[in-house]
């Protein structure tokens, strides 16, 4: 009988799944055909038992997926603890407008999300907008991934966890996680200058084993995050900077817009983040629908 093992998948192309396993083997592996007849899929991330049917070359079968806290369709990847969205202070120049839309999908997804600025080394100019998203209910971190400036910082916070890195191109991502374990060998994207974005570096979803319990992974840069299916009056429901105010307004299903007797809009925008973050998602639309078809006609 075939000896069973457990670990975790840690990338999947074309059909084979590759297992970190317990006993410190990698192993190439296949799906067992029940998972294809129930239409289940097994995702970078998911914990799995494994058959081992070639213990000299590593093969085996995936015969187990074990339940998932979570999961998210893009990046597609299964157990993730938390998400540290990275930014850059300068080069290319933040969109605060995508960094605020990345928030309430994160929030939604329910999964912990980290602010990390990168590239503190470069021009100061954006530093007090940067520095606003410490009052939005997340951790908001500052980092030098060139000059190693708050790299033990990030190390502390993905000790034993799953973690996503996530962010628009450009932004330092791959060399953050160089600076954080150079032999990851993440592929390091050099910046265009003649327009200032970086080039999309990172071409498949793998999660990298940094020790123990630890695992990473970087994304594919994003330009656009549309949250299309969040209507204006619920934005509300996924900034935790006011969760605080839940209730306590006038009117038990205030808004924070024009309702009177508001405390949202009595603490004012320089004690709540939502209100600034607000009105870069919907602008003057209604609702955040209307917004991104405005924005989609906009592009053609």
């Amino acid at each position: 009988m075939a000896e069973i093992i457990s670990g975790k998948i840690i990338k999947g192309i074309g059909g084979f799944y590759y297992i970190d396993a317990e006993d410190g083997h990698l192993y190439e592996c296949k799906a067992k055909g029940i998972f294809r007849n129930k239409k289940i899929k097994p995702l970078v991330g998911d914990n799995v038992n494994i058959e081992i049917l070639d213990p000299e070359n590593n093969l085996g079968n995936i015969v187990e997926i074990l339940p998932r806290f979570n999961s998210l369709i893009r990046p597609a990847v299964a157990n993730v603890d938390q998400t540290i969205i990275i930014f850059a202070v300068s080069e290319p120049e933040p969109n605060f407008n995508l960094l605020d839309r990345f928030l309430v999908s994160m929030e939604k997804s329910g999964v912990e999300t980290i602010i990390c600025f990168n590239k503190t080394d470069l021009s100061p100019d954006n530093m007090e907008a940067c520095r606003s998203y410490s009052k939005s209910g997340y951790e908001t971190i500052f980092i030098s991934a060139r000059e190693g400036e708050g790299i033990d910082r990030l190390r502390e916070i993905i000790k034993d966890r799953t973690t996503v890195f996530a962010g628009p191109s450009g932004v330092g991502k791959s060399s953050t996680l160089n600076a954080i374990k150079p032999e990851a060998e993440a592929q390091t994207g050099a910046i265009s200058d003649k327009i200032k974005r970086g080039k999309h570096t990172t071409r498949h979803s793998e999660l990298m084993h940094i020790g123990g319990r630890t695992y990473i992974m970087d994304t594919p840069g994003f330009s656009s995050l549309y949250v299309d299916s969040i209507e204006a009056e619920d934005l509300k429901e996924y900034f935790p900077d006011i969760a605080a105010y839940t209730g306590e307004c006038r009117f038990n299903m205030c808004n924070h817009v024009s309702e009177p007797d508001c405390l949202v809009k009595q603490a004012g925008e320089t004690s709540c983040f939502f209100l600034p973050s607000r009105q870069r998602i919907l602008g003057r639309p209604a609702n955040v629908r209307a917004a991104l078809r405005s924005e989609r006609q906009n592009q053609h």
